[in-house]
């Protein structure tokens, strides 16, 4: 069953009423010749639409009926996902945020965000290959040589090359330091032998070349992650005129039987079996890991996309169910408990969606805006990332199964298309940094570097939301600024209690960094929708007749009523302490 339609209306008004992407970063010199506006916005979004829907969404199924194979050193894809691969290429998708100076389309990151919710939603399974790509020829723009950039981005950007990252390998997850792969010198370019697991998008034939960026260990490197090095390892060689040349020293050897994502082919990859496979550097030597960490928040922000795509996946078809099922003589949809369920799936949608948009436009500022504001908004970003990619991968979990709940036992079977979307979205909170790396990241890194210094500055952001929607005259607003000031409460509280534990009880505050983590998502998602609902009630009050507005009031009012009061729980967990958790014995477990 194919039902995706992308949320146009709901994206629209973010990106032009809400964050006013028109002013917020349409005078900036890199936006300048852009005309970034409604009109864009419009362009874009319809044309994405039309794509998600019409291609994507109807290949969604046939991938996980017909997974990705592997046979003798080649993938053969699931049918129509090679042809949709390169209609989006033909369309420049692919390079839509990308440097123009190298064949992309200079468009900001808040599109980028918005058209990467419409592949994940419609099909993430193949969503995965455009963002793969993206962050391959993210690294190599940020680190590669002037000539290997000349080289390989106009083609990726294109969308006539893909891209893929070669991190892991059997024994070494996150835990990179103890990889095995070695990259020998060779005059000016190397050597690499070795083997990766878990490579999305490893190997297909649906464009002319595939270019692995690939972790591994020069002979002379220090011991642990301070000795690895990143290196370009392109499927075919390419000749000094640009022509491709013979087929490099890399095969996959097999496509992983997973949970979900069956139609993304996720590759052992081997390298240098025989002669070894041709490499070039990216980046300084052993410097491998910071080069990679120039894509992560990139990276960590559209993986918290594909929780965010899937649940609006969900959401939509449990939504036509609803209304198609009758039982007890009217359409499950008015029966209480299951419209309890929509509504959460609807409410944590928007904030989801609302949080992720916000701060695709601080990246934005971050990479693109005055330079004596770039520090500022970095440090934003880069306390978000792992809010956004935990929180919203570990919600996109909680709705899909509520996708599946809201189908009963019809939801259990497999021809309806509901599990899949559960299926599917269960590996975000995995890759890309579990959840719980998030969390410790969050709290380890991010609160201790500045004393809690962005999260402070955060903070008082929403406090003046809160202080706007008490000045209304709106019983509604009035009635989310109680919640909201409630939960900021709360998120101060717990901010100040783990700023302090980090300095006595550095294992308990870990301990209690998931929670905090949640805690933030809740409290940011309903801020996010808080601004919503003062955008929305403004314009009813201009005079607008649009029911959009009405609903996006009444959808903030139920988060703020039923969503928010989340955080008291993860709040609660975190005052009362991790002493039980870590004075546990490993040996009971």
């Amino acid at each position: 069953m194919s039902t995706y339609r992308a949320p146009v209306e709901d994206m629209t008004f973010l990106i032009d009423e809400l964050l006013q992407v028109g002013e917020t970063l349409g005078g900036l010199p890199a936006f300048a010749d852009l005309e970034v506006g409604p009109e864009l916005s419009t362009a874009l979004l319809d044309e994405g639409a039309r794509l998600a829907g019409d291609v994507l969404a109807p290949l969604r199924r046939v991938g996980d009926d017909h997974p990705a194979t592997c046979q003798d050193g080649a993938v053969t894809l699931s049918p129509g996902y090679g042809e949709a691969l390169q209609q989006l290429g033909a369309g420049g998708w692919m390079g839509i945020s990308s440097d123009p100076v190298y064949g992309g389309q200079g468009l900001p990151e808040l599109y980028a965000t918005a058209a990467c919710e419409m592949w994940n939603s419609a099909n993430l399974a193949f969503g995965l290959a455009p963002m793969l790509s993206a962050g391959a020829a993210l690294a190599i723009h940020a680190h590669a040589s002037e000539a290997l950039k000349q080289r390989y981005l106009p083609k990726m950007h294109s969308g006539e090359w893909a891209g893929t990252m070669n991190l892991t390998e059997s024994g070494a997850g996150s835990d990179l330091g103890v990889m095995k792969t070695r990259a020998i010198p060779d005059g000016t370019q190397y050597r690499i032998h070795g083997q990766k697991i878990y490579i999305t998008w490893g190997d297909h034939d649906a464009t002319d070349n595939i270019i692995h960026l690939v972790l591994a260990k020069l002979p002379d490197a220090p011991e642990g992650s301070r000795g690895i090095s990143l290196f370009l390892v392109p499927k075919f060689l390419v000749n000094e005129d640009g022509s491709l040349g013979e087929r490099n020293d890399v095969y996959p050897v097999s496509t992983e039987h997973k949970l979900g994502i069956h139609g993304s082919p996720t590759c052992v990859m081997a390298f240098g079996d025989t002669a070894g496979a041709v490499g070039y550097l990216v980046g300084e030597q052993n410097r491998g890991l910071a080069c990679m960490f120039t894509m992560m928040n990139e990276a960590r922000l559209k993986v918290g996309v594909q929780g965010l795509g899937a649940a609006e996946g969900s959401y939509q078809q449990a939504v036509v169910y609803a209304r198609d099922r009758v039982q007890g003589g009217v359409a499950i949809i008015e029966h209480p408990d299951v419209r309890r369920m929509l509504l959460t799936m609807r409410a944590l949608i928007e904030a989801m969606r609302a949080l992720v948009y916000t701060e695709a436009v601080t990246m934005d500022l971050a990479h693109r805006g005055p330079p004596s504001d770039r520090a500022r908004h970095q440090f934003r970003i880069d306390l978000m990332i792992p809010v956004i990619k935990a929180w919203l991968t570990e919600v996109g979990q909680e709705l899909t199964s509520l996708g599946v709940q809201v189908h009963g036992g019809m939801g259990y079977i497999e021809e309806t298309g509901a599990a899949q979307f559960l299926r599917d979205v269960r590996i975000t909170s995995i890759y890309e940094g579990t959840n719980g790396i998030q969390a410790a990241d969050l709290v380890s890194r991010k609160l201790g570097r500045d004393q809690g210094g962005a999260m402070r500055d955060a903070l008082a952001d929403v406090a003046a939301t809160v202080a706007s929607l008490g000045e209304s005259s709106e019983p509604a607003l009035v009635a989310i600024a109680r919640q909201l000031a409630c939960a900021l409460a709360g998120v101060e509280a717990s901010t100040d209690h783990l700023i302090a534990a980090l300095e006595s009880a550095p294992e308990e505050a870990l301990g209690a960094s998931f929670d905090y983590l949640m805690q933030c998502g809740y409290l940011f998602g309903g801020w996010h929708l808080a601004r919503s609902a003062l955008v929305a009630q403004q314009r009813l009050a201009e005079g607008a007749h649009n029911l959009f507005y009405v609903r996006k009031v009444a959808t903030a009012g139920f988060y703020a009523e039923q969503v928010l009061p989340r955080c008291a729980a993860h709040g609660g967990a975190i005052a009362g302490g991790s002493a039980a958790l870590v004075s546990y014995p490993a040996e009971w477990l």
